[in-house]
Order: structure tokens, then sequence, then C-alpha cells
């Protein structure tokens, strides 16, 4: 698989065809597990993208990691490649629920590798929880976001838990035998994890992703301000300014087809109002909101001027704010983020 990513990244076209040292900015090691790979062969995949293109000397290079992957050694390992950014999965600090969600790891094992990766001298670090689980209370989940909060952590992502179609925890919820998603509990506590973060110093600056001042995940901004970038290995999404591409998800169809020198993606060009209708999706998911010059400036007044008359309504219900030529999101609107996105879309 390694080998197969390291020949998609040499049979990759540029972007943009007459720059052929463009510079990379931010570097995201995901999706999976990424924490299993040998530090070699995480060398091997930084070296191919460094052959390839320019990487900035102060890029972002995260990698995702489970608690169970992290130790002193991988941790001087990956400092030692460059790796300047790690995104745990953490998702609970109780064990009964790390149990129920299937999780290799304990709560031990959770507080233990935040302070390792503070020991090992990160300074930028993610951590991923989860809410809204039947066996999360209240006061379980404010203790979970006081751990964090304790441990200084600069950036926290937090998702409300969903049942995808078939899986284990949605066979089990159909047999009754365990409790199904309670969506009023999931928004008490949604809400009350704004409120938790915002006393504590953190900007909400998109609506699962909490940083403190300076701290925001470059990488993930890039793709909400509609940044142009690559992707490689199974699944992976590119985006070039006017289309979207992406891989084959199945792991052998993936490496057969880079061996015959075929990279194994399908493409969709994106019209006009696709794109427009993606940065309302994602302009508003963030807290600087939909920018009016912005619409204005790239799919004309009229489309500037219906959003404007579209969100009115919202403001009347206090759930959006029309500040300063921005359409935000006030904490009550962010509940229900993707129906008023859906709304405003041309």
């Amino acid at each position: 698989m390694v080998q197969a990513i390291i020949k998609e990244i040499e049979l990759t076209s540029f972007i943009n065809d007459t720059n052929s040292g463009q510079v990379i900015e931010t570097i995201y090691f995901g999706g999976g597990t990424p924490s299993i790979l040998s530090p070699m062969q995480l060398q091997q995949l930084l070296a191919a993208v460094r052959q390839k293109f320019t990487v900035q000397p102060q890029a972002e290079i995260t990698l995702e990691a489970n608690p169970d992957d992290i130790n002193e050694k991988s941790l001087q390992q990956w400092q030692m490649l460059g790796i300047n950014r790690l995104s745990v999965g953490i998702q609970s600090f109780n064990d009964a629920e790390l149990l129920w969600m299937n999780r290799a790891h304990n709560a031990n094992e959770s507080v233990h590798c935040i302070d390792m990766i503070t020991s090992a001298g990160f300074t930028n670090f993610s951590i991923d929880l989860i809410y809204g689980s039947p066996l999360l209370s209240n006061y379980d989940w404010q203790q979970h976001v006081e751990l964090v909060i304790d441990k200084k952590a600069p950036h926290v992502s937090c998702y409300a838990l969903t049942v995808e179609p078939k899986t284990a925890l949605n066979k089990m919820i159909a047999l009754k035998k365990t409790a199904p998603v309670d969506a009023e509990k999931q928004a008490a506590q949604f809400l009350l994890l704004m409120q938790w973060m915002q006393q504590a110093g953190y900007q909400h600056y998109e609506i699962s992703n909490y940083a403190l001042p300076g701290m925001r995940s470059r990488h993930n901004s890039s793709y909400w301000s509609g940044s142009l970038y690559y992707g490689f290995g199974p699944s992976a999404h590119a985006y070039n300014g006017h289309s979207r591409s992406w891989n084959v998800a199945h792991n052998m169809q993936y490496m057969q087809a880079i061996q015959n020198n075929t990279i194994p993606k399908e493409t969709e060009l994106l019209t006009t109002t696709q794109q427009l209708n993606e940065y309302i999706m994602t302009a508003l998911r963030t807290m600087e909101g939909i920018s009016i010059h912005t619409v204005t400036t790239l799919f004309g007044e009229q489309q500037a001027n219906r959003l404007i008359q579209q969100s009115s309504k919202y403001q009347h219900r206090q759930q959006v704010l029309i500040r300063q030529q921005h359409i935000i999101l006030t904490n009550d609107g962010k509940l229900f983020a993707d129906g008023i996105a859906a709304d405003l879309f041309a």
C-alpha cells in the first residue's frame, strides 16, 4: 500500500501544469489509522511528497493517531520525521463507553497519552471526543470536557455520535440490544459544550472544532476556505478549483490500478451553482460565516442579495446574525446548520 501511494504521488499531474514547484503548506496523514505505519514507511511517504512538490519550511504536518499507538519512542520518532501536529482519537475518558464503542484503548491510556504528548514537546495537537452516546450523562460529558481544558489541549474536535447503516451498532439498536441515539440529548450536550469551551477561552471556529487562539487546524481550514488540495491513497479526494476527484475505496482495486500506471479515480466538474452551494455549506459552519463580499465577487450581486433575503427569516428566529456583511450562525442556529445551509442553496 505504501509503495502504491508513493507511485500515485509520482504519477499525479500538477494542479497547475505551469508551476512544477507548487508549495505545499499542510500535509495530513488521516483516514484509517496511519499511526500503525512504521517510521520508515512514514519517512518514505514524506520523501515522495518532498520530491514531487516544494514543502514549505513551516508546513503543518499532522498525523492521526490512536492512544494505544502513542508511546515515548513513537513520539520521538514522529518528531524526527518532521511531524509537528497530532490528531488523537480519544473519543471518551470512560471505560464502559470506550468498550461500548469497541475502542482498543482504555480511559487511563486516554489521559496518559495527552501527558506523554506534552512531555515530548508537542505544542500542537488535537483531541477528538464524541458526545450523545446512550452511556454518556451530562455530568460525565462535563468531566470529559473539563479534563481536556485542564490539560490545555490546543485544539479539540467534538462530534455527535452517528449510527451508520450496516454497522454493528445499527444492528444492535434494531435488535433492541442497546438504546437508540437520543437527538434531544445530543442537542443539549452540544449546547453545554459550546458554553464550556467558550468560557475556557476556546474559539468555536467551526461547528465541530474548538481552538485556543492561534491554534486552528491550518489543514482543515484550507478545505473550508476553498483552497486547492491533492489527495493520495484509497478514497482520497482532490480539488483543483473547478473539479473534484476521488480515488476508488477498494484497497486491492486501488493497488492493482496503480501497478498498471493508472490512478483509479472519478472526476466531477463542478458547476457555478455547485461551487456556490459548497461555499455556503462550508462557510456557514465557520465562526466567520458567509461573506457577502466573497459571494458578490465570485457569484454576482444577485446571488448575494438572494442570500441576505433568504436568511432574514433565520434572523427573526435568532438563529442567524448578519454582521459586517457576514451571515453568521448563532449558538442556537448551529443546531440547525445543515438545514439552514440547504435552505440557502442556489
